[in-house]
């Protein structure tokens, strides 16, 4: 791959690197992979198409995204005429997203911490995802039920929380943990999970989900589109 930046950050070093068959852009802070786009600064994560997907189909006019990096889920949304705010606590991967993923102009950027701008701005929204990792892990005060008794009240009537959930070998019982912990709090939570890999993104959901459908591809980038399909294809709800 070939190195097109490095940039310090407060939360360690972002590389920006471009895979030179296929001309993706790839984000990485401190090792950490972040996001994966094509030029154009579509995804090409299978489960930022499956949250983009499921955003899609609530028909969510308003959506607060937290948790940015190359920023591809808004950009996605920003395409699609949908009122877009990102919030990230690392004030330089603005810029970047701006600079090497097409972060559309339209998307409101806010450097906070989620629950710290929650806390501030009493704004609701139709949809909210949390996508926030610190060191390879959802920060802590992210996937409580503080957190989650917070959110619940920005969300607007029939709105949609949504989880990005990373699934290892060494942390199976995360998703479980984060689907009981929203149960506390919304009656209905369902989880759309890749059986049968070690390492894998699952999605967590509650609010007015009872009726979602799998994902299917709604936007190609300009490469793996194929693979990025198939992938949804194997993607199903199973019980908590």
């Amino acid at each position: 791959m070939l190195k097109l930046g490095e940039y310090e950050s407060p939360f360690g070093t972002i590389t920006i690197l471009c895979k030179t068959e296929s001309g993706a852009i790839v984000y990485e802070q401190a090792g950490e992979f972040q996001s994966e786009s094509d030029r154009d600064g579509v995804s090409l994560a299978t489960y930022v198409h499956a949250l983009f997907g499921l955003i899609w189909e609530t028909k969510a006019k308003s959506v607060l995204l937290i948790g940015g990096a190359g920023g591809t889920l808004g950009t996605m949304l920003a395409r699609k005429g949908r009122n877009v705010t990102i919030i990230d606590i690392n004030p330089t991967s603005f810029p970047l997203a701006r600079a090497y993923f097409n972060l559309a102009e339209t998307v409101r950027c806010e450097v906070a911490d989620g629950r710290e701008f929650l806390l501030a701005n009493s704004g609701s929204y139709d949809a909210i995802v949390l996508d926030a990792y610190q060191g390879g892990r959802i920060p802590a005060h992210l996937q409580s039920l503080a957190f989650f008794r917070l959110v619940q009240s920005r969300l607007r009537a029939g709105g949609a929380f949504f989880v990005n959930v990373h699934i290892s070998q060494e942390a199976e019982s995360i998703a479980s943990r984060i689907v009981d912990c929203m149960a506390n709090v919304w009656p209905v939570v369902r989880l759309l999970d890749t059986s049968g890999f070690r390492n894998r993104n699952a999605i967590a959901m509650s609010g007015a989900v009872a009726k979602l459908g799998r994902p299917y591809l709604l936007m190609s980038p300009a490469t793996d589109a194929n693979l990025i399909d198939s992938e949804l294809a194997m993607m199903s709800f199973r019980v908590r």
